[in-house]
């Protein structure tokens, strides 16, 4: 996983899209993942962050950092659609933010309560727009 620090041209965006990984969503790395909207996809991360969350008040270490890969994948993605160009300085700063957070000092004085409403208001968004569309 390349991380992300200054500006990143388009090439390198394509680069980075176009590496070999192995995902553990496999379906969604394969293209599935550009066909939902920038809120569904926060959506999706911020469940599994909610699951790294739920799982480390649990005790359960194991659990909770493969929910917190899994988000690490699916955000990788986000960062990597080429629909997301003008958000990546957000997304890479979420990256980052969130890496602290689970195995820093988590020096930005983030808690559990303000992960549910950040991610809270992707969720949200991604249901009323899902609503509208039918």
């Amino acid at each position: 996983m390349k991380i992300v620090k200054n500006k990143i041209s388009l090439t390198e965006l394509k680069k980075m899209a176009r590496q070999k990984e192995t995902y553990q969503h496999k379906q969604l790395a394969a293209g599935r993942w550009q066909k939902l909207t920038f809120f569904e996809q926060m959506a999706n991360i911020g469940s599994e962050v909610e699951r790294a969350i739920s799982w480390r008040k649990k005790r359960n270490k194991e659990y909770s950092q493969r929910a917190f890969a899994r988000a690490l994948e699916l955000l990788t993605l986000t960062i990597t659609d080429l629909r997301n160009k003008k958000r990546l300085r957000e997304l890479t700063r979420l990256r980052e933010v969130l890496v602290d957070y689970f195995f820093g000092k988590n020096q930005f004085s983030f808690s559990d309560k303000l992960w549910h409403n950040y991610f809270y208001a992707f969720t949200y968004a991604a249901r009323v727009s899902s609503i509208v569309k039918r």
